[in-house]
């Protein structure tokens, strides 16, 4: 039976059949070997074939169907551990915060990059709209003119107060969308503002490190009663850039990629090179320090700008 990955705890995954039953099925131990080296070779989002087992309680996933795309981390500690967070994807929201907790321009332009990367159309939800003060909110079109000037769309929300939730709603609607942000950015919230019938739960700031605490533990995708679905994710603390080349880096940012080949050499790396247009466009203010900042953090495989 061919159905669609809606649960992944990490051995076992919920599948949702053509038949519209619900089974929860495991993975032949093959699938280990077939070259997928991720944590997780099957993730919510992706489309499989299963067979129920005789005991008609569980099924075994025997074939993954190919993914039109995908988006994977890789854990920046010493494991150095990859994982697809979620697969076949219309589009994909980050949901950044300035403060309790703050979000980096690094990690978002992590997140971004890899987005470029598989072609997933990302999305900007600025959260916790509630808490600004002035000074907060000219930082916050401070962090939206970055952004929006080099096409990625922005939208101000609080998913406390239920600010801008229809606006969101419209934005979700058809399409299969994975949310994603640091653990306490409210991702949780704003899945119960958007669908309170599903009452996901939702955990506290943490005192001592401003940080979330993980209240989602596994992707999970919930069906939306307008249309389309949403995969929700654990909270990310860091996202380390997998299987990009250097010499292709450029061409994930898009303001990188308007100017490309117009240096002085072909292989020109963007780092000190004569005649290199895009040094000149960070010099002149066309290209943002903060995202070519970025740019020497991967390329260099830094992983200070979390």
């Amino acid at each position: 039976m061919r159905g669609l990955v809606t649960k992944s705890t990490g051995s076992w995954y919920q599948v949702l059949g053509e038949d519209n039953q619900r089974y929860d099925c495991r993975i032949k131990g093959k699938f280990r070997t077939k070259g997928i080296k991720s944590t997780n070779p099957i993730a919510v989002g992706d489309w499989v074939h299963f067979e129920v087992e005789p005991d008609l309680e569980s099924a075994v996933i025997n074939t993954l169907e190919p993914r039109r795309n995908y988006i994977i981390r890789k854990s920046v500690n010493l494991s150095k551990q990859t994982q697809i967070i979620g697969a076949n994807l219309d589009q994909a929201f980050l949901v950044v915060t300035l403060a309790s907790p703050p979000t980096s321009l690094g990690f978002i332009d992590r997140f971004l990059v890899t987005t470029e990367a598989y072609s997933i159309p990302a999305v900007l939800i600025f959260n916790k709209l509630d808490l600004f003060s002035d000074e907060g909110l000219a930082i916050l079109q401070d962090y939206k003119g970055v952004y929006e000037r080099i096409g990625y769309p922005c939208y101000e929300v609080s998913a406390l107060h239920g600010i801008n939730i229809e606006l969101l709603k419209d934005l979700l609607k058809d399409k299969t969308t994975l949310i994603s942000g640091h653990s306490g950015v409210g991702k949780s919230t704003l899945i119960n503002a958007i669908v309170p019938e599903y009452a996901v739960k939702t955990g506290d700031i943490s005192d001592w490190s401003d940080k979330g605490k993980h209240t989602t533990t596994f992707a999970e995708m919930y069906d939306l009663p307008f249309g389309g679905k949403l995969i929700d994710t654990p909270g990310i603390r860091e996202l380390g850039i997998v299987d990009i080349e250097k010499q292709e880096l450029s061409h994930y940012f898009p303001e990188m990629r308007t100017l490309m080949n117009q240096c002085r050499f072909d292989n020109c790396r963007h780092i000190s090179e004569p005649g290199c247009v895009v040094l000149e466009a960070v010099e002149e203010g066309t290209i943002e320090s903060s995202r070519y900042d970025s740019y020497l953090s991967i390329y260099h495989n830094e992983n200070n700008r979390m």
